[in-house]
């Protein structure tokens, strides 16, 4: 997108700023990063909404990026942000340092549990997802590229709508607190041996604590066995410490269950 076709009051704040395209998420937007902000397009939804909302609830209260200007303009939304310091936890530095990389995992989830939910505006437990999970099936906008290799197919389910189904028919009871939604290793940054900030709060809200620990295990799954590292596997490492970290018991059924849920987002 042209500088030109951005909205004023952004082109107001970035000027002639130099920039580089972050290609590292997965979220489908567009994202420019300056020396010290961020602005994030997207075609305006639920999420692109809810992350301008969470944002200005959550300042003050954890280390996010501070909106600047939010616009919507065209079926587009466009979120201009500070930018987080530090690197993100795929980085090789803590990705080869499985008990550091866990602490930082740690001290981000018990941030999160930390904040007070009882005025929290964003809300995203399932009656919320189902149902944006619901839309994105009925109009085909489930990624199949994106998937786990045995969600679907002879050892899976059929289709989309066949996992939604059994979604709706085997919901958990909810352990409900503050969640970020797509608690991944790329969205958490640290310096040094401290979490600095974390980003892509499109889904936050207050839902099930289970649906944040099932993304972060399946992220650090997917990066420790070499997904991301042209299937290099890192050593020393197996996902089960992440419980031990967090000193509970695995709830496999729960861990299943959003792992499978997020497949449809």
């Amino acid at each position: 997108m042209t500088e030109e076709k951005l909205p004023e009051k952004i082109r107001a704040v970035i000027s002639d700023r130099n920039y580089h395209i972050d290609n590292i998420g997965m979220s489908g937007s567009n994202v420019l990063i300056f020396d010290d902000m961020v602005l994030k397009i997207q075609r305006q939804s639920f999420e692109s909404e809810n992350e301008y909302k969470i944002l200005r609830y959550l300042r003050g209260k954890l280390p996010v990026p501070e909106p600047i200007v939010y616009e919507s303009d065209g079926g587009y939304s466009y979120l201009l942000m500070s930018k987080i310091g530090g690197k993100m936890l795929c980085d090789d530095e803590y990705m080869s340092d499985p008990e550091l990389l866990l602490s930082l995992v740690s001290e981000g989830l018990s941030m999160l549990w930390s904040v007070d939910v009882s005025d929290c505006p964003c809300h995203n437990d399932l009656d919320v997802k189902l149902s944006l999970a619901r839309y994105n099936v009925e109009n085909d906008l489930v990624d199949m590229d994106n998937t786990e290799p045995d969600t679907f197919g002879e050892n899976g389910f059929e289709n989309p709508s066949e996992l939604l189904k059994w979604l709706e028919t085997h919901r958990p009871l909810e352990d409900l607190t503050l969640t970020h939604g797509d608690f991944c290793l790329p969205n958490l940054f640290a310096k040094d041996s401290s979490i600095s900030g974390l980003i892509d709060w499109g889904r936050a809200g207050v839902a099930d604590k289970w649906q944040d620990i099932a993304i972060c295990y399946r992220s650090l799954k997917q990066n420790f066995g070499g997904r991301y590292n042209g299937g290099i596997p890192y050593r020393g490492y197996s996902p089960e410490m992440l419980f031990e970290r967090l000193h509970i018991e695995p709830d496999n059924e729960k861990l299943r269950y959003y792992i499978l849920l997020d497949e449809l987002f």
